[in-house]
């Protein structure tokens, strides 16, 4: 393989290490396995150019990003649209996405899994224009991240720290609106505090990822109007892993979501993977299954 990669040195992980260092490891890594490698080291607000040039000079080889959850979504958006398959490198706070992926969290096991790994083919899903490969969320999580980015942090537990302390300021006022949704056709209309769309419907453990990125389906996840009360124990759930069992959130499966918002303020937001994005008055949502080719661990990981 010809491998490519485009370091976000702002990323979580990077911010606290010898990130020149660390590429020339990489390095090294993935020519012991009989790749070629090299790595471009880019400030964050440089991370999308950064992406577009490196995709651009070599269609033929992977593209590999390290970085935190948005570094890796617009990675994944650009390899989706250029057909150039993408190596994650997880550096950032939640690295969800690759969690999803089975790869691993400490950097150089990481290197050394996708040093040795396959191509595989996964599922990405689409809001309008905008791809995502984790999930597009309103109401509860774009507040939440809204506040958080008012605060001051410098590391990954700092981060961590500020989305606790948004947490429990939203939890004083759940938001509320109106929707229509379309699921596969089928319209419905509900007022509700949250709704999140995933690439792939969330598996049974701790955290909120999918268990695997290959069944073609949305997973649509609703929270109805929701009280302090109900807020509280939702919270609780999903601290323990619980949240399938509470009878506040929906879980539907579905490979189109249409939304409606009929009291839409100009200046609400959505977010997508982490990111705040405008939002959209109507929204269509879409998975497209088997269209993002990934880099992955050899082994059962690969299925």
């Amino acid at each position: 393989m010809q491998v490519h990669a485009v370091f976000n040195r702002d990323g979580g992980t990077f911010r606290t290490m010898d990130i020149a260092a660390f590429a020339l490891k990489a390095k090294d890594i993935f020519e012991q396995h009989g790749h070629a490698f090299q790595s471009d080291i880019v400030a964050g607000k440089d991370i999308v150019k950064a992406l577009e040039t490196a995709a651009a000079r070599d269609r033929d080889g992977v593209l590999m990003a390290g970085g935190g959850d948005g570094t890796i979504s617009a990675a994944a958006a650009l390899a989706w649209k250029t057909g150039v398959p993408l190596a994650v490198l997880p550096a950032g706070t939640m690295n969800l996405f690759a969690r999803s992926l089975k790869i691993p969290l400490e950097l150089n096991a990481a290197l050394e899994s996708l040093a040795s790994g396959v191509i595989t083919a996964a599922d990405i899903s689409t809001a309008n224009d905008r791809a995502f490969v984790h999930q597009f969320s309103i109401g509860f999580q774009p507040r939440m991240i809204k506040l958080r980015n008012t605060l001051e942090y410098n590391s990954q537990w700092g981060k961590r720290l500020a989305s606790m302390r948004a947490f429990a300021r939203v939890m004083g006022r759940p938001p509320r609106f109106a929707v229509r949704l379309t699921v596969d056709g089928v319209p419905d209309e509900r007022t509700v505090s949250a709704i999140s769309v995933s690439n792939n419907p969330y598996g049974r453990g701790l955290m909120p990822i999918a268990d695997r990125l290959d069944q073609g389906k949305l997973g649509l996840y609703i929270a109805e109007r929701i009280s302090l009360s109900s807020l509280t124990k939702l919270a609780a759930t999903i601290l323990m892993g619980s949240w399938r069992n509470n009878n506040d959130v929906d879980e539907i499966l579905a490979r189109e979501v249409g939304l409606h918002f009929p009291h839409l303020h100009h200046r609400k937001k959505a977010t997508i993977d982490g990111e705040l994005v405008p939002l959209e008055r109507d929204v269509v949502i879409k998975v497209h299954a088997g269209a993002l080719r990934v880099l992955v661990p050899a082994g059962p990981a690969s299925g």
